[in-house]
């Protein structure tokens, strides 16, 4: 199952409640995350200069992002590469960018990243005051980064959050208190829309006070549009720029444009479901 959260509603708020409820009419969301997976699909572009570690988001993971580099690039010499990534055979040349990354050309997080969600993201497309917003709220869960924005640019490379690598272990669980230490100071005081797949999702859960402000959008009944769903929720959302540090406000904002449901937690420390289904 791709989603966290509880399966049957407890308390929900269905969008025809709240359509017609005012919205500011000068967007002033300042803070806000918005978090994505990554694909596993990437651009073939190869130009540009390699990457620097210190103009990478999120200083503060650099230790662990040496780490699971180092333990990367030794995993991905190995003839049995794939296996240990758990990948198949054929892609050894995905898996060869893992032996380089201190020199390979670095992309743009923006550009980087392909597939069915950001193919819906659309970033390319976005206007000015659009793109700035993305850039801000967009933070991209990686299991060899950790976490990234649309801005910082990184070497292409094969890895998943699910992968137990080497000597380190299991990455959701080598994530788990890096992230925590950086996530909940780019959340501030505004909603946590969580994108993510489970997978990716395994590597933060937000705790305290911040669980309160925890919404994942999910897509009921429709396993093959989730990701297209949830790409289109976040473009929304950094289009309107509307103030939403609360879950119900949250649901305002989406069922501008979406068929949206809220459910509350079930108990502390689980999220607020906002079943959302795209027109």
């Amino acid at each position: 199952m791709d989603e966290i959260g509880p399966s049957h509603p407890h308390e929900s708020y269905p969008s025809q409640n709240l359509d017609t409820w005012p919205l500011r009419a000068s967007p002033t969301l300042d803070e806000v995350l918005i978090l994505l997976p990554p694909s596993e699909s990437k651009t073939a572009r190869c130009g540009g200069k390699p990457s620097k570690s210190e103009l990478v988001s999120f200083p503060e993971l650099a230790s662990t992002r040496a780490a699971v580099a180092e333990t990367l690039a030794r995993v991905s010499a190995q003839p049995d590469a794939p296996a240990l990534l758990g990948v198949s055979t054929n892609l050894r040349a995905d898996i060869a960018h893992n032996v380089c990354l201190d020199s390979a050309p670095a992309v743009p997080v923006a550009d980087l990243y392909t597939g069915v969600l950001y193919d819906a993201l659309d970033l390319a497309s976005m206007d000015s005051a659009t793109r700035r917003r993305a850039n801000r709220w967009l933070v991209v869960i990686s299991a060899l980064f950790g976490a990234l924005r649309p801005t910082d640019k990184i070497p292409p490379y094969r890895l998943s959050m699910s992968v137990n690598l080497d000597m380190l272990g299991p990455l959701r669980a080598v994530w788990r208190t890096p992230l925590a230490t950086v996530l909940p100071r780019a959340a501030g005081h505004g909603v946590i829309v969580d994108c993510r797949s489970s997978t990716y999702a395994a590597a933060w859960v937000p705790q305290g006070a911040v669980a309160a402000r925890w919404v994942q959008v999910r897509v009921p009944a429709a396993t093959h549009m989730t990701k297209h769903t949830r790409g289109l929720v976040a473009r929304h959302l950094c289009e309107q720029g509307v103030d939403a540090r609360t879950p119900e406000a949250l649901q305002r904002v989406v069922a501008q444009r979406f068929e949206t449901t809220l459910t509350k937690p079930r108990r502390p420390g689980r999220p607020w479901i906002l079943d959302t289904v795209a027109p």
